[in-house]
């Protein structure tokens, strides 16, 4: 494929991943086989969308800004595993050799695939066990594990790990964040996304400034991405959220599913 026609293809799909991001997240499953499709190799394709991406990660973290008022002592708790994890990762992925990454692409997208698919009843499990009778906190209690950090060891493991999939790979570190913070303590929905995004700006800044230096980001590509992304992002936040998340999550699943049998049909065929 040319170059300028496959930089225009991959303008394309960043604003579609980005715009599927804004409406049901998961825009990942788009990006990071389809930068495979148009001839990039895995690795690179990895790094190159985790540097490109970062700055919409930037974008959501502030749009939650204001639900996080009160919890600055859960962000520099919950800071701490994400920038160690995704440091661990990003090294990982650095040293692991390009053919067995490769082998590991597509069971990579479809476990990223099967997070995704869960991410609706995980969410519904987690708030059914916090308002089962007898077991959830009066809202006194609440409003206290809401304000003050309540991390346990295996919490902060937990998000240790979250941190090390998401330097290494990234595709559903969100579904596994807002399962941690719900067994820490937290039940609003929207504080529980907003340090969920700034976990995930941790984890992603750090991979970023490593891959950066790395000499492994194809940078026109990600300078396309970037834009593809922050006019995706423009555009979704003009009316794309009309689109019922449903609809997007089933094309999602679908195209996730697709993308990892095709993944390993072309690498093991």
């Amino acid at each position: 494929m040319p170059d300028a026609l496959r930089l225009s293809a991959i303008v394309l799909v960043a604003a579609a991943g980005s715009m599927v991001n804004a409406i049901a997240g998961g825009g990942t499953l788009l990006t990071f086989p389809s930068l495979i499709a148009l001839g990039t190799s895995p690795i690179v394709a990895n790094a190159t969308s985790t540097v490109a991406l970062w700055p919409g990660a930037l974008g959501s973290m502030l749009g939650y800004r204001h639900r996080m008022a009160g919890l600055r002592t859960w962000a520099f708790v919950f800071a701490a595993p994400s920038v160690l994890g995704g440091g661990l990762g990003a090294w990982l992925l650095l040293i692991t050799p390009a053919a067995r990454f490769a082998s590991l692409v597509p069971w990579l997208v479809l476990g990223a695939t099967l997070l995704f698919a869960v991410q609706q009843p995980l969410l519904r499990w987690v708030r059914a066990r916090r308002g089962r009778p007898g077991s959830a906190p009066d809202e006194r209690e609440r409003h206290y594990l809401e304000q003050h950090p309540s991390f346990s060891p295996g919490s902060l493991l937990a998000q240790f790990a979250v941190g090390v999939y998401g330097g290494y790979f990234g595709a559903g570190i969100g579904i596994l964040m807002l399962a941690v913070l719900g067994f820490s303590g937290l039940t609003d929905i929207h504080r529980m996304n907003g340090l969920k995004n700034w976990g995930g700006l941790c984890i992603n800044f750090v991979a970023a400034v490593i891959f950066a230096f790395s000499g492994i980001v194809d940078w026109a590509v990600a300078i396309a991405m970037a834009t593809g992304a922050t006019a995706g992002g423009y555009v979704a936040s003009r009316g794309a959220q009309r689109i019922p998340q449903a609809v997007v999550r089933r094309m999602i699943i679908g195209i996730g599913v697709a993308a990892g049998l095709w993944l390993y049909w072309a690498r093991f065929s």
